[in-house]
């Protein structure tokens, strides 16, 4: 695969894709690292002079033009942290204001271009949007790697149609969660957490043929325990995948990998409710809905990581957002924090809320590696390679 290391490009016009769908809550950026992450390949590609333009996305406008998704919110966080002294902005794809803005910039400096799913060309893949698109430029860079589950045209689109290469952070993701399921030490520990089990069925599938213990937790771990027919009150649950958890167990079994479910709970009325009660699995009240796991199964949890040598972590254990249903991913976010050096455990962990949940209690520095990617990380944890990686390996253009 073509990388920013064996491949030169000089002088060069480049269409950049990187990932800047950043969190925002009241109009603030909570959370840069995605911002940070394209850092190293942008200078890389000012240093050999090229004209860079980034394309990303910024929310769900499903082709449409739509002002709180612009992009332009993010021009002046953008340009202090790639410490340029300015960054051109493309309000559309036209093809007279591409080659106005070409002509208008600098070799080495940057472009940022509007919202790509302000196109209605981006999320139905059009191949002839991204060759017309491509045509006006010389090569094409992906950064995105936390995009690149994505069949979008700005993924897996243009690199049929001009050299394309990998940035730096993209080879950073995968080499980093190559790296840890390949070297793999054991006794190890999986958890999984989040709020649905039909997104992580493959996940958990695979997880439990590498690890000797997984953890099941958040609202996912409802449908395990109504399939062990256990009542489970008004908590969220899929009950069409009942059948799949039992076959997940049963295979766990097979394989002598421990699953670890919640065996006490933090019940409230309601997600707003300040007044949780702590309840065993068998005491669930019928009104009640379970949003986070309790005392002893934290400790069970804790327990687990402290004698593994690897620990995977991709999603939160409850309700995290809404506080008092953010105690146990607090703590085991800083139980990892607290003895992943002391007891030389390797820690990998990866997804949009996990990395909030490790962020709001500083527990950054108790993680080999912070993936910032979701489905994409979640993708090749199944063992699969994404779309945009493999439109990258495919790319033959020289």
């Amino acid at each position: 695969m073509k990388n920013l290391s064996n491949y030169e490009i000089v002088n060069k016009k480049v269409l950049f894709r990187a990932d800047l769908n950043v969190p925002v809550v009241d109009g603030v950026i909570t959370d840069r690292s995605r911002i940070f992450a394209i850092k190293s390949s942008i200078e890389s590609l000012i240093r050999k002079k090229n004209k860079i333009f980034i394309l990303a996305h910024f929310g769900r406008p499903k082709g449409e033009i739509i002002e709180k998704y612009s992009l332009k919110f993010i021009l002046p966080l953008l340009t202090k942290i790639l410490e340029v002294e300015k960054i051109y902005f493309l309000e559309n794809l036209h093809k007279v204001n591409i080659n106005k803005k070409v002509d208008e910039m600098h070799y080495g400096e940057i472009c940022l271009v509007e919202n790509i799913r302000f196109e209605k060309s981006e999320e139905k893949s059009d191949l002839d949007f991204a060759k017309n698109l491509s045509s006006f430029f010389d090569v094409y860079v992906n950064d995105a790697f936390s995009a690149s589950h994505r069949n979008h045209a700005s993924i897996t689109g243009l690199p049929k149609y001009i050299p394309a290469v990998a940035g730096n952070h993209l080879i950073k993701e995968i080499k980093s969660i190559n790296s840890f399921l390949e070297n793999s030490k054991k006794p190890n520990i999986a958890i999984v957490g989040g709020s649905k089990i039909s997104t992580k069925i493959n996940l958990l599938n695979n997880l439990i043929q590498q690890f000797n213990c997984v953890v099941i937790a958040g609202a996912m771990a409802n449908t395990f325990l109504l399939s062990n027919n256990i009542p489970i009150g008004q908590s969220l649950v899929e009950k069409d995948l009942v059948d799949e958890a039992i076959n997940i167990q049963k295979r766990a079994n097979q394989l002598n990998c421990k699953l670890i479910l919640p065996t006490d709970v933090v019940c409230g009325k309601s997600i707003e409710d300040k007044k949780p009660v702590h309840l065993n699995i068998n005491e669930i009240l019928s009104d009640y809905m379970i949003l986070d796991i309790g005392n002893n199964t934290t400790e069970e949890i804790n327990n687990a990581i402290k004698n593994s040598k690897m620990v995977l972590w991709n999603g939160p254990l409850g309700a995290f957002e809404h506080k008092p249903y953010d105690k146990a991913t607090n703590e085991i976010a800083l139980n990892i924090k607290e003895n992943a050096k002391r007891f030389s455990i390797q820690a990998l962990a990866g997804g949009g809320d996990t990395i909030s949940s490790i962020k709001n209690v500083n527990a950054e520095d108790g993680f080999d590696y912070i993936s910032n990617a979701g489905g994409a990380f979640l993708e090749w944890l199944e063992g699969n390679q994404s779309p945009g990686v493999i439109a990258l390996i495919e790319n033959n253009f020289s």
